[in-house]
């Protein structure tokens, strides 16, 4: 099976998704929020750093829970752009 290369907008939403959860966790050890999610540390280290740019929804939905975020905010983080400066 051949993979669709990613759009250039699903690459920056993947690195938005990223920034949100590496703000949300904050202080918190990666180790403990990976392991409260139910996932690998590798695994959510490359979520944040945008590795990782379309994880599995479920995959989302449990570092979501472990962190405390909603969902809804979550993905208005996500899908929020910046408007470009004239």
């Amino acid at each position: 099976m051949v993979r669709v290369p990613l759009t250039t907008s699903e690459r920056e939403r993947g690195e938005r998704l990223g920034e949100a959860l590496r703000r949300a966790r904050a202080d918190r050890s990666i180790v403990d929020v990976a392991t409260a999610a139910g996932i690998s540390p590798e695994t959510l280290r490359k979520i944040e750093r945008g590795r990782i740019p379309t994880p599995a929804f479920f995959t989302v939905v449990a570092v979501a829970d472990a962190l405390g975020l909603d969902l809804d905010g979550l993905l208005s983080d996500v899908m929020s752009v910046a408007a470009p400066v004239a």
